[in-house]
């Protein structure tokens, strides 16, 4: 019956750092240091949990399919904008081009970047247009414009995901002035950046600005996404979406993460702190990174290679071969806790 399967599902989809896990263990490490999925390595905050375990007492209940607790406690947080949520930042993504894209629509993709963003628009039946960054990894304004025009959405990364580097606000407003169709800016490690893009989306009507809780809030596993939209987006974004997409439990555990304002900056000082002693005293080039991870140059070794050499030592990072327009000899590794830290500089000293 393979012959039923749709032809974008028959290859390779979203690459896990799961294999070089795997070797890590088979190489006998018990204690393995977690550096391929650009998590966070502490527990979410009390707060987090405390209403996630509280929400749990209602859960033979659908929750509310618009979460307008959680919405609420967004413009507390953020202001008064037009918030929705999903299942992660993949769930909001999925939502955006499910509800814009029809069969043989063309979507403009900043490259190399998260993968995500192509496997959900060929599932779409969207056109994938590549739109290579330039050789610093930089975005060029006037090239995304020229490269969009006839595009329904134009996805952006900012800071990147696999490359770190954030894009100025006054790139974005370039390009929101001049494209004819929507730009969806994908900000799952802003945190980390010291950037707010989201007044932006008070002065351009083409504007979707994603976020997650996966990564500076600590709820990565509960996957829950939200987005700053337009106004007049959020009606259809809602027809669009799954129903009940985003549990309750989630957005409880969402909104206790969100008030612990003090939690995040401890994380966010953290992430600062290691990022620069990873720059200092790794002994390969590392590149410049407003994220919760680095991308490293590892040449001449292949990022293949440095994986499997780290797994076999006990540390998991990410080979960044998989992303298109990058090049074999690069690896992504994340911030991690400091023992995982201090074993990925004690092991990567001896590649």
């Amino acid at each position: 019956m393979q012959h039923l399967v749709r032809g974008c599902f028959r290859g390779e989809g979203y690459r896990f750092a799961t294999g070089a896990f795997d070797i890590a263990r088979a190489c006998g490490w018990e204690r393995v240091a977690r550096l391929g999925s650009n998590e966070n390595p502490y527990p979410p905050s009390p707060l987090a949990f405390a209403r996630a375990t509280e929400a749990l007492a209602s859960a033979n209940r659908y929750p509310d399919e618009r979460m307008g607790s959680l919405v609420e406690a967004l413009e507390g947080a953020f202001g008064d904008y037009a918030f929705v949520t999903g299942a992660g930042m993949d769930g909001i993504i999925e939502t955006v081009i499910r509800a814009l894209i029809d069969h043989g629509d063309r979507v403009a993709i900043s490259t190399p970047t998260f993968s995500f963003y192509g496997i959900a628009t060929r599932a779409q039946g969207g056109i994938l247009h590549p739109v290579p960054r330039n050789a610093d990894f930089t975005i060029d304004g006037s090239r995304i414009v020229e490269e969009s025009r006839d595009a329904k959405i134009t996805f952006l990364c900012t800071p990147n995901n696999p490359t770190g580097n954030a894009t100025p606000p006054g790139v974005i407003e370039e390009i929101c002035e001049e494209i004819e169709g929507m730009l969806f800016l994908d900000n799952a490690y802003v945190e980390f950046s010291g950037i707010d893009y989201m007044p932006l989306v008070r002065r351009f009507d083409n504007l979707i600005i994603g976020r997650t809780f996966s990564k500076a809030y600590a709820l990565a596993g509960l996957r829950v996404g939200f987005a700053c939209v337009p106004a007049w987006f959020e009606p259809v974004f809602r027809r669009a979406q799954t129903p009940f997409a985003l549990n309750a439990v989630s957005a409880a555990a969402a909104m206790g993460a969100l008030a612990d304002t003090d939690h995040v900056r401890r994380i966010v000082d953290h992430v600062t702190a290691w990022r620069k002693r990873f720059a200092e005293e790794i002994p390969f080039p590392v590149l410049p990174s407003d994220a919760n991870f680095v991308l490293i140059d590892v040449a001449p070794m292949k990022g293949d290679e440095a994986v499997e050499a780290l797994a076999r030592r006990g540390v998991v990072v990410r080979s960044a071969a998989g992303f298109p327009q990058l090049g074999d000899h690069y690896i992504r590794v994340s911030i991690g806790d400091d023992w995982e830290n201090e074993r990925f500089l004690q092991e990567t000293g001896s590649l």
